[in-house]
């Protein structure tokens, strides 16, 4: 059984894209570009919120000094309004109970600045304890850059071999590839099955409980 699992935070433990998209397009039409479609921002997150917006913004107009001003406009409204329509995925607070209380430890590891990751984490898991919570800080990289799976690892100080990566994306299933840990992708989030089994997750479930299943089998490694 593994001593740490680690997740994910947008697309695994919190649907956010709501109020993401709502965010950049705030930002887009403050500057007077066009918004997109809301379903087209699961797959323009996963990086952090600079290349967010990148992304959304016009190829022609992705310089330093219009991306500086679409993301304050971005902060502004994403800090007032980041909990309007976020909600824990179905099971999610209640697996956390169940693997803390059988002695495992929990963490967050996302892309999103540090800020919003410790209020939406406060907001929706108060009664966790996690070992780590922890979101994009500079001058670490971000993912799939492994540097955050390894500051985690130190702070709950285990191997890589006791580490468990939970995450939507290719993204995440890169992170735990590069980190030297076993890979989890799961369903329920912003991106396709496909994509996560092109990015060499090495398990794949479906919903709350069968992770919570493939985390407590016993002899997982």
């Amino acid at each position: 059984m593994k001593r740490l699992v680690i997740f994910d935070l947008d697309g695994t433990l919190l649907n956010t894209i709501s109020d993401l998209g709502r965010a950049c397009n705030h930002a887009l039409s403050s500057m007077g570009f066009a918004i997109h479609p809301p379903e087209s921002y699961p797959y323009m997150v996963g990086n952090g919120i600079t290349r967010l917006i990148e992304r959304a913004l016009p190829a022609e107009y992705r310089d330093p000094y219009t991306l500086k001003v679409a993301r304050e406009y971005f902060l502004d409204f994403y800090g007032r309004h980041c909990m309007d329509f976020t909600r824990p995925y179905p099971g999610i607070p209640e697996l956390l109970e169940t693997l803390t209380a059988n002695g495992i430890k929990v963490a967050v590891a996302s892309n999103k600045y540090q800020e919003a990751v410790t209020v939406l984490i406060s907001r929706y898991f108060p009664s966790t304890v996690w070992t780590a919570v922890e979101g994009q800080r500079d001058p670490r990289p971000t993912k799939p850059c492994p540097d955050i799976v390894y500051d985690i690892m130190n702070m709950a100080a285990v191997e890589s071999a006791d580490v468990l990566y939970v995450g939507d994306s290719g993204v995440d299933m890169d992170t735990a590839r590069n980190a030297g840990v076993e890979g989890v992708g799961v369903t329920w989030g912003f991106r396709p099955e496909s994509e996560l089994t092109e990015h060499g997750a090495e398990h794949i479930v479906h919903d709350a409980g069968g992770l919570l299943e493939l985390i407590m089998r016993p002899g997982l490694d």
